[in-house]
């Protein structure tokens, strides 16, 4: 009886070492997302003010911000809905 109990305790104690869970992850290796600082700015480029009638007529300009890659961050009116558009200093839309 006693080697029946000994040897069950040999197997759960072996079978338990593959129960171990992996190491976590280093977080130093994780990327980071950055955010991108914007400033408030009066006027945007005529190029960003024609892409932005063109693409929602009607739409009157709220706010308009830039960033150090000569992003604008645009927040728009339309009708009774607010959005939040981006486009580069030539009118290009930016999907962000």
């Amino acid at each position: 009886m006693k080697k029946l109990i000994l040897s069950a305790a040999l197997i759960m104690g072996s079978l338990s070492t593959y129960a171990v869970t992996a190491p976590l992850q280093n977080p130093q290796n994780q990327s980071i997302l950055v955010q991108e600082r914007y400033v408030v700015v009066e006027t945007v480029p005529d190029a960003v003010k024609a892409a932005l009638e063109t693409a929602h007529p009607g739409a009157i300009l709220e706010k308009a911000y830039i960033n150090e890659k000569k992003e604008y961050k645009l927040e728009i009116t339309v009708g009774d809905q607010k959005a939040t558009v981006y486009a580069d200093a030539e009118g290009n839309w930016i999907n962000k």
